[in-house]
């Protein structure tokens, strides 16, 4: 297999609680979310990594009764999900996307990949240097990157952000930023909070009845038509997960210091 597309995802959010399956028009927010993924042309498989805690067994359930393919790992140790589910399938290329992004973009999932191929990359993100709304970040890295750093990887933010140790490494790895101009970073498009959740459903509720294969150039005219919207989430910052595991990084060092002194 040359390209396999992991989803992770899993209904124990702390910030909103259930997530991933809070409905949009009808649906699970998630499922909304493959929809989109699957329209991607350059994408062979995708597979949702969720974790074996109770609290997830809706959502494996869910993945069951359409179809789709579910794996269930370690609820913190995310890096070891993806590396189980990718020796299964020993793709060369991986596609990372998280269940929290419900207007992911197809056309912009196949022109990172092709951009990964075209430049003979080891790893490709479009979050690295961000232009794009928070919500479109995804990353592809060829299978290898996963097996080292599934071997090599020791701090808590590198086992459960899985392409931390990637991009730790660019002495080590080809690694390649992508970006598009008009910037639109300040944007917020991803699910973490209650707010960002009444932004994605207004963004569907206005667009989806008449056009389901709706895409991003529709958000953004619906936006400027609509500013308002926008205010919808403002105020929230980017990449709070991330630094919520970067503070477990200081403590993971203090502990280690104190048993090894």
């Amino acid at each position: 297999m040359k390209t396999l597309a992991i989803l992770q995802a899993r209904v124990s959010s702390s910030r909103l609680p259930r997530k991933v399956l809070l409905p949009i028009l009808g649906e699970p927010m998630l499922f909304r979310q493959i929809e989109r993924i699957r329209r991607a042309t350059r994408i062979e498989q995708l597979v949702v990594a969720t974790s074996t805690d109770p609290s997830d067994d809706a959502l494996a359930s869910e993945c069951a009764t359409r179809g789709i393919g579910c794996f269930r790992g370690s609820l913190d140790d995310v890096l070891d999900r993806f590396y189980r589910i990718a020796v299964s399938f020993q793709p060369a290329n991986i596609v990372r996307l998280t269940g929290d992004c419900p207007l992911a973009d197809p056309e912009l999932i196949d022109r990172i990949i092709e951009f990964h191929a075209k430049g003979n990359y080891d790893f490709v993100s479009n979050a690295i240097e961000p232009t794009f709304p928070d919500g479109l970040d995804m990353s592809v890295f060829r299978f290898r990157l996963l097996n080292e750093a599934w071997h090599e990887a020791q701090l808590p933010s590198e086992r459960e952000h899985v392409t931390i140790f990637m991009k730790q490494h660019p002495q080590r790895y080809k690694i390649g930023s992508y970006k598009e101009s008009p910037d639109r970073s300040y944007m917020r498009w991803t699910v973490d909070e209650a707010a960002d959740f009444a932004f994605v459903s207004a963004i569907y509720e206005r667009l989806f009845p008449g056009e389901p294969d709706f895409d991003s150039e529709d958000i953004y005219r619906l936006l400027e038509e609509h500013p308002e919207l926008l205010c919808l989430n403002s105020g929230i910052g980017r990449n709070e997960g991330l630094q919520r595991s970067l503070q477990k990084d200081n403590e993971w060092k203090s502990h280690n210091e104190k048993q090894n002194p």
